[in-house]
């Protein structure tokens, strides 16, 4: 592998952890369990499990000489929605009288995985647009939710 293309590939994991981290920073900042280095390596983890993908189909097709691979990059998607979803269950727990806590959690480290395959496949507008959007549905939902409230006398 080049190492222009070594190092295109790790600003973009970069890049993807950065996003990644928007999110981390606002669940860190609530104290949740999965914060900001765990959301930051979320979309890092999801991001090179793209781009070696696709380091791996290249040089399939290079080596093989009818220059024809069959894949399926959903599979990829796949495995990085698999991983962490397993990890998104571990941060769901049930509490005393039966509520459950992480799913807020959990989802948002779904969705950093999203950010993460986004700047996989180069979508950098979108991957940043989704980082931003998922910030503000996290922050946003939260606020309304305590305007909403009526006040305690």
């Amino acid at each position: 592998m080049e190492l222009h293309l070594d190092a295109q590939m790790l600003m973009q994991v970069a890049l993807a952890m950065g996003l990644g981290g928007i999110m981390g920073l606002e669940r860190e900042l609530a104290g949740k369990p999965a914060g900001l280095r765990t959301h930051m390596f979320v979309a890092g983890a999801a991001t090179v499990v793209m781009l070696l993908g696709d380091v791996v189909v290249s040089q399939y097709v290079i080596e093989e000489t009818t220059g024809t691979v069959q894949t399926d990059p959903i599979r990829l998607f796949e495995a990085v929605i698999g991983g962490i979803s397993f990890l998104g269950a571990g941060a769901i727990i049930r509490g005393q009288h039966n509520n459950v806590e992480g799913l807020t959690t959990a989802a948002s480290l779904l969705f950093v995985a999203t950010i993460g395959i986004a700047v996989g496949v180069s979508s950098y507008g979108f991957a940043a647009g989704l980082a931003v959007l998922g910030l503000l549905v996290s922050r946003g939902i939260l606020w309304l939710e305590g305007s909403l409230k009526a006040p305690h006398e």
